[in-house]
């Protein structure tokens, strides 16, 4: 008769206890939403910059393989535009010259520019990320120093 009784008494406990409340789960899917408000627009803005930054990496490494064509090539800096070498249908690869061997790797959505520049001996770089907040990054060799942000006006074709 106990045993009874005792198993009586923990199926009427367990009557009580039959899961979450219609206005606890809604409480839980506020709180979620809110949750996922401030993350998207802060992830948003965390690839726009990176994307920024590649295409600012992108100049430095052109500015290497530029300077390696010049001494590889009796102190002469390329002449013309860049051309594409597309061999793996997965990366842009610019050639600085259809006869050199330097090769810049663009990152993904990158567009770059070489331009002679108007001083003998001078050239321009610039480059913007299409996956990025559309800011223009232009190296002048005629002026020296780093990679600058540069104005919005500023044309990726002519780099001017």
């Amino acid at each position: 008769m106990k045993l009874h009784r005792i198993i009586d008494r923990l199926r009427a406990g367990k009557k009580n206890d039959e899961g979450f409340t219609l206005i606890e789960l809604l409480v839980v899917v506020v709180i979620i939403g809110v949750l996922v408000a401030i993350a998207v627009p802060v992830y948003l803005n965390y690839r726009q910059g990176a994307a920024d930054k590649s295409a600012q990496s992108d100049v430095r490494g052109a500015i290497s393989a530029v300077e390696q064509f010049y001494t590889e090539n009796g102190n002469k800096y390329p002449t013309g535009p860049l051309t594409e070498n597309n061999t793996d249908g997965t990366k842009t690869t610019l050639k600085l010259s259809a006869t050199g061997k330097q090769v810049i790797t663009l990152s993904d959505k990158t567009q770059l520019s070489y331009v002679a520049g108007t001083a003998a001996g001078t050239y321009k770089l610039c480059a913007t990320n299409g996956g990025g907040s559309d800011k223009k990054y232009l190296y002048d060799s005629e002026k020296g120093g780093s990679v600058q942000q540069a104005p919005d006006t500023l044309s990726i074709t002519t780099c001017a």
